[in-house]
């Protein structure tokens, strides 16, 4: 499949971050020199039905790429009644070299937004590895009236970011969710929020930060 592989196959990957450190701040370690490799265990939701979600390596390795072609909420109008809420599920098995750990640096989002005067949209995701307790959540809220491209930026701080355990092979789990309301002043006119793309060319792009694990 040209431009990506269907989420049930495996995707290698070197990733990295481009966040600055200040001097004052721990600096992220050179990514390891060898590709990561990155098995896509499990996708569920009703934002990616198989075969509607793929996954890519950006050109210059940099990052990780999803793709949807059905992740759209709609609400207002002949609506279905449960348009108005898609989510998507990503379970993903990140094979590391040894010696280093990974984080979610910065994940950016993009999908197009028609919002009837009053209506509201909202794009949330969350973040965190099988059996952690810590899980990083970030919300994007758009109101009416609204009828152009959006876009949204998860950006987290070192002191904050949620490491995968050092020499322990934990799934990583990424939740996103579009969500929509008409509203009171036009409910008769759908209002809708997209996160997919019919030509490959708005996709989710998620940065890495690296750093080496300590020594035994």
């Amino acid at each position: 499949m040209a431009g990506g592989l269907l989420l049930s196959g495996a995707v290698a990957a070197l990733l990295t971050t481009a966040i600055p450190g200040s001097t004052s701040s721990p600096v992220f370690d050179d990514p390891p020199p060898d590709k990561i490799v990155i098995d896509v265990a499990t996708v569920n939701g009703s934002g990616c039905p198989a075969g509607t979600a793929a996954v890519a390596v950006s050109p210059d390795n940099t990052a990780f790429t999803v793709t949807y072609s059905d992740y759209l909420a709609q609400a207002g109008g002949n609506s279905d009644p449960t348009a108005f809420r898609k989510n998507c599920q990503l379970n993903l098995v990140v094979h590391v070299p040894q010696g280093f750990t990974y984080a979610i640096a910065s994940a950016d989002y993009r999908g197009f937004l028609s919002l009837q005067q009053g209506a509201t949209g909202t794009q949330k995701a969350s973040y965190y590895f099988q059996g952690s307790p810590n899980t990083a959540a970030k919300t994007h809220p758009f109101g009416g009236p609204y009828n152009d491209d959006w876009q949204a930026t998860d950006s987290t701080d070192w002191a904050q970011l949620v490491w995968a355990p050092c020499g322990v092979l934990r799934n990583f789990n990424i939740n996103t969710e579009l969500r929509v309301s008409a509203g009171t002043q036009a409910p008769g006119k759908v209002s809708f929020m997209t996160m997919d793309s019919t030509d490959g060319d708005i996709s989710t792009v998620y940065h890495m930060a690296w750093k080496t694990c300590p020594h035994k």
